[in-house]
Order: C-alpha cells, then structure tokens, then sequence
C-alpha cells in the first residue's frame, strides 16, 4: 500500500445501515420489538469492541409491514449509527473542501486487502465500513424478519459457542445467552488478545430444529 497511516490504529467509520429484504410473502405477522431484541442480543457477546457501548440498535421498518403484517412488497430496514455524526465529513457523498487524510494501514481478518484490490482504492476508507462487524447489525435485523416467518412452522434457530481460542466451553457457557456467563478462562484468554492487540479464532454451533 502507498503512503503511510495518519493514525496508528485506524477509527471506524460509521454510515447508517439499509437493509431491504425482497420476496418476502404477505400476511406474515412482524413484530418491531422481536427484531429489537435480537439486535439486543449481538451486543451482549464478551470482548466486544467499544462501539457496542456508543450505540443502543432499534430498528426502523420503512416499508413493506402495514399494522404489523408484511404487504409482500419489499421490506426496508434501517437501524441508525449514533457514531456516524462524527464521519458525516469524511464519508460524505458530495465532494469536500477539507483534505482528508487517507487510511492505508490494513487490519488483519478483514476484507480491507481485498477491497482495495478489486476496486483498485489506495484509502481504505472505502471499503473499511464493508468490512466492519458493523454490518452484522443489519443482517441481525434481516434474520429477526426472517425467524418470525420460520415461527409460523415451528421451526426453531440455535446457536452455542463450544471454543474459544483453543479453550473449550463448559456446558454452562455452551447455552449461555450472554456472553459475561463465559468462564473464567475464556474471559481471560480473550481479554490477553485485546492486550496484545489481536484477535481469537473459535467454534459454534448452529442447531435448526
């Protein structure tokens, strides 16, 4: 990569998330507060980052749902970053007067290499928020849609973590619904990797029933 990184560690950069979920069928009952609650769920992992503590995700439906049944026509979905008043500069649409320094230091794991690559980019500023665990928020939402579909036939989505960087889950830890409930020696081996600046590899489990 050319140039070198104004800062050390690159910041994240925050847009506001749409989802639009198409094919959806009608006359499926869809409840705002289940898709709250499983955004409230992403942020309960242990060792998540300090964005989870900036941000409390509701969701917004914009179409598709009429007195809490969907039409069949697409569903919108938008949940709002409260961080992103802090980039409306640096990521705004229309060209700026200001110089904005670019971000070329990659970080390992994500799809920065990659991005720059493909689309031939030398700030990673474009392809960071693609890549950013920020973006699960609204696939979390989308899936919330979704389960509420599968409930209609009963059908059943569960997941459980069974290791964490080489550490196996007790079977408390293995069906706790949040993540402060990890033992003691996960919690241990996580908080070493955020000293030292890295990350853990793990395994779960998805049971569809």
């Amino acid at each position: 990569m050319p140039g070198k990184s104004a800062a050390a560690k690159p910041k994240p950069i925050s847009t506001p998330l749409t989802a639009v979920l198409d094919g959806f069928p009608a006359g499926v009952p869809i409840a705002k507060k289940y898709i709250d609650a499983e955004l409230a769920r992403r942020q309960q992992g242990y060792g998540r980052g300090g964005r989870q503590k900036i941000e409390k995700d509701e969701v917004r439906i914009l179409s598709g749902v009429r007195h809490g049944l969907s039409l069949g026509s697409p569903i919108a979905l938008f949940v709002e970053n409260k961080d992103f008043k802090n980039w409306t500069e640096k990521m705004s649409p229309e060209p700026v007067k200001s110089k904005i320094e670019p971000i070329t230091k990659l970080r390992p794991g994500h799809a920065d290499y990659a991005g720059v690559v493909k689309y031939g980019f030398t700030d990673l500023r474009n392809v960071l928020e693609r890549s950013s665990a920020r973006m699960t928020a609204a696939q979390v939402a989308v899936g919330a849609v979704c389960k509420q579909f599968l409930n209609i036939f009963k059908i059943n989505i569960a997941g459980r973590v069974l290791r964490v960087g080489g550490v196996v889950a007790s079977r408390t830890s293995m069906t706790a619904a949040g993540g402060e409930a990890l033992e003691l020696p996960i919690r241990q081996k996580i908080d070493a990797a955020r000293a030292d600046g890295d990350s853990l590899g793990g395994v779960v489990e998805l049971n569809i029933s």
